[in-house]
């Protein structure tokens, strides 16, 4: 991909020199302290201290149909929002969730947002010698100037990477110790689904879709600021909180009882929901976001333009926090679909498409969409992926469809679990004779590499059902082998540990010690490499278990832990999703010098099951999903009954649909993709038909 010519002949002027980031950092004193909350850029500052680090284009900003408006484009009521996804800018620049919500902001006359990711060591160690705040890369403006801080976490992993950039941005840490001098912190994504662990640090949380909700905390914020910002602080928090857009954290007392255990969580203002009810956007459609994606300067996990072709899954997987929290299924229609493509990809040059859900072949008209995708573009350099695909939805006329330009890549499967028993605890209706049967196909259709992705320590697990997934790996090779009489068949088989989540129906479940973790997987490794026959076409990829067990604290844990996540950042935690930069001694001792103080550990919070009884975390935040259906379905796993997709069955009353006033959309929508118009190699649009707008 080519960079913009401005941040081309930038990068190519500095000296790129790697720096150390030494293992602790001092408490910081109040970094870049603000004087005036006027947004003036600290790029003069900023540009000194780049030729000093590594990928310093990546804070240069000035990307491809980036946005940077005046500071006060509607006046003083502006309001104006900093959007951080939590992570460096390779990881967080692609993201979908910031991009949309980075769009829809900036279209309104009466708001502003730009971007801010995590910045690396070298550049942290740098701002702080040179008193730099916290910038975002769209106008180089301080942080801690804006009116909220909007921060997106997908993982756990990232809460320590929000305390570097409240602290160089010049924020309290606390929220009890803000004033009406800085931003609010307002936090949004699926690892917010249990802000506890962080609720000291943040003022507001969103829960579920955020593109309507952000526009109505903008509408609040911007009603307050003209009436003068009465009662400060705390008055516009208790109007967010009262309206039941957001959930504010300090309105919440909490209480525990003798057994360490949680005894209860109850509003302490009047006018306050007990439960705060999760945002559902309904009619895709009406929502084509993002329009004008960004195109990175450097490069980035996701080289692609991205279209989210529905949202929400309802296969019942017990162990996939994404799809209970995001019910219920709303797909976008194939008009939609390939209008956001076509729109897309004029506006970006990219030559991948990725059609996004949780599981996209699942889409009642993926087939229309991927013909029609692959009829208008086919003679071109555009080739489509599916990212995202089960066993049982994969068929070979797809996979031709998504191939026809020429890019055929290997298939990736998630079994998940390595026995026909397992799969049935997980709800995960893949038996291996599908498999079997879905790769032959593949393997005589001129394919030669499968991936299978699994998980290790699931409820109920045992080391043979882990053992079952070296003799599925042999299988796949075996029958490529046979069926397309080549010996160049691969196979990788990738392993992640199992974390029990809120709002599942595995939330009670004892997570498997780290040290249980490396023990069965050193096992199936051996398995795998012991196979002379097939052993060598097996590639094998996990890693041990130590960043699970940090990650299972932090997704089931309550408010005490947000003292352990301050001490591991002071004692210089940072990138924590990243095998270079974590430390998973530096977590367990603090955990335990902290958790101590409470009589309880690690374990507690981790391999410790939990009953019906007890309060959890997150019981107060409502995704529209039943307690007593998530534990009847939790029985049900333990039996090893499995539970059929409702899209397609009567309701199993879940919850969802009535809590949130939703329901289930999907095709045929009526509203097909033809006519489309057909892109020759040229690049010139031939039509052979319009649009409805009249528009090819």
């Amino acid at each position: 991909m080519r960079f913009a010519a401005q941040a081309a002949r930038f990068y190519e002027s500095v000296e790129v020199v790697e720096l150390h980031h030494p293992d602790k950092v001092d408490a910081p004193s109040g970094t870049a302290a603000r004087t005036a909350r006027d947004g003036r850029s600290v790029l003069h500052r900023l540009e000194a201290l780049l030729p000093r680090v590594s990928k310093p284009v990546q804070y240069v900003g000035g990307e491809l149909n980036a946005t940077t408006k005046e500071w006060e484009c509607a006046g003083p009521a502006t309001v104006r929002w900093a959007l951080m996804y939590p992570d460096a800018y390779e990881v967080g620049v692609p993201n979908q969730g910031v991009m949309i919500l980075y769009e829809v902001l900036n279209e309104r006359a009466d708001a502003l947002a730009e971007r801010t990711y995590a910045v690396w060591p070298d550049l942290e160690a740098l701002m702080r010698e040179h008193d730099v705040p916290q910038f975002t890369v769209d106008g180089h403006r301080p942080v801690g100037d804006f009116d909220l801080l909007g921060v997106s976490f997908a993982t756990e992993l990232g809460y320590t990477n929000l305390l570097t950039a409240l602290d160089l941005a010049g924020v309290p840490l606390r929220s009890a110790e803000r004033t009406e001098e800085h931003p609010l912190v307002v936090a949004g994504g699926h690892a917010a689904f249990n802000p506890e662990p962080v609720a000291d640090f943040l003022d507001a949380v969103v829960l579920g879709d955020g593109e309507q909700a952000v526009l109505a905390v903008t509408d609040l914020v911007r009603a307050f600021k003209e009436e003068g910002s009465p009662g400060g602080r705390e008055e516009l928090l208790l109007r967010l909180a009262r309206s039941g857009v957001v959930y504010v954290p300090r309105f919440y007392d909490v209480a525990y009882g003798e057994d360490g255990a949680l005894a209860s969580v109850a509003p302490n203002r009047d006018g306050v929901p007990w439960r705060v009810v999760k945002h559902t956007v309904m009619d895709l459609d009406a929502w084509p976001y993002p329009k004008q994606p960004l195109v990175p300067l450097a490069e980035s996990v996701h080289e692609r333009m991205s279209v989210e072709i529905f949202r929400g899954c309802t296969r019942g997987c017990r162990f996939c926090q994404a799809g209970m929290i995001t019910r219920p299924v709303r797909e976008r229609s194939a008009e939609g679909i390939g209008a956001m493509v076509q729109k897309g990809l004029e506006a970006t040059g990219f030559e991948e498409v990725g059609l996004l859900s949780l599981s996209s072949a699942d889409h009642s008209e993926i087939a229309e969409v991927t013909k029609g995708l692959a009829d208008r573009y086919e003679g071109t350099e555009t080739g489509l992926s599916l990212p995202s695909t089960r066993v049982d939805a994969f068929n070979i006329e797809l996979a031709n469809e998504l191939s026809r330009n020429g890019r055929r890549s290997g298939l990736t499967f998630a079994p998940e679990g390595g026995s026909e028993r397992l799969r049935r605890v997980i709800n995960k209706m893949v038996s291996e004779e599908d498999l079997i049967a879905t790769v032959a196909t593949a393997f005589a259709n001129g394919w030669r590499q499968v991936k299978l992705y699994f998980m290790c320590g699931l409820p109920t697990e045992t080391d043979e059902d882990v053992l079952q997934i070296a003799e599925m790996a042999k299988r796949v090779i075996a029958t490529g082998r046979q069926v397309s009489g080549r010996s160049d068949i691969r196979c990788t088989v990738s392993i992640g540990g199992f974390v029990p989540k809120p709002h599942t129906p595995f939330q009670w479940a004892p997570q498997l010690s780290h040290e249980e973790t490396d023990a069965r997987l050193a096992k199936l490794r051996d398995a795998i490499r012991s196979d002379r026959r097939y052993g060598r076409a097996i590639g094998f990829r996990y890693h041990d278990g130590k960043p699970g067990v940090v990650e299972g604290l932090l997704s089931r844990g309550d408010r005490r832990l947000a003292d352990v996540v301050e001490a591991v950042w002071r004692d210089g935690g940072r990138f924590d999703g990243w095998s270079e930069h974590f430390s998973y001694e530096r977590w367990e001792q603090v955990a335990q010098r902290v958790l101590a103080a409470h009589g309880l550990d690690v374990d507690w919070y981790t391999t410790r099951e939990r009953d019906l009884d007890e309060v959890l975390p997150w019981d107060h935040l409502d995704s529209g999903l039943d307690k007593d259906w998530l534990w009847e379905d939790w029985q049900e796993a333990l039996s090893g009954v499995e539970v059929d997709d409702c899209r397609w069955t009567p309701c199993f009353d879940c919850g969802v649909c009535p809590t949130t006033d939703t329901s289930i959309q999907v095709g045929p929508s009526g509203r097909p993709m033809l006519p489309l118009s057909v892109v020759r190699a040229s690049g010139v649009l031939e039509g052979v038909g319009t649009s409805p707008g009249g528009t090819p």
